[in-house]
């Protein structure tokens, strides 16, 4: 009896394009937010310049394009890199800037 994809194989593509749109917004607004924020803001909490994370970001970003990436080690880096940027040094930002 031979493998017969079916469902599973549905299922599993539509997880991976669910995760890999998740992914991509996340990234994209990562991106975005940091374009947002005044460049004298990164030094002022501690971090690099904002040139680097619009590098960082921009490039993680690219790699939300990569469909194919989407679990492999540039796309998980990617989301990485957005993370620390959503969850580390945009709260810092947020915070001496009241949110501008």
């Amino acid at each position: 009896m031979g493998y017969r994809g079916g469902v599973f194989d549905t299922v599993q593509g539509l997880l991976i394009l669910v995760l890999w749109a998740v992914m991509l917004a996340v990234k994209a607004f990562a991106f975005i937010d940091c374009i947002r924020r005044p460049s004298q803001a990164f030094p002022a909490v501690g971090r690099q310049s904002k040139v680097l994370w619009l590098i960082l970001t921009g490039l993680a970003a690219g790699t939300g394009l990569l469909m194919g990436s989407t679990l492999g080690l540039i796309g998980l880096a990617g989301i990485v890199v957005a993370l620390i940027y959503l969850f580390d040094i945009r709260p810092k930002i947020v915070g001496i800037t009241g949110g501008r």
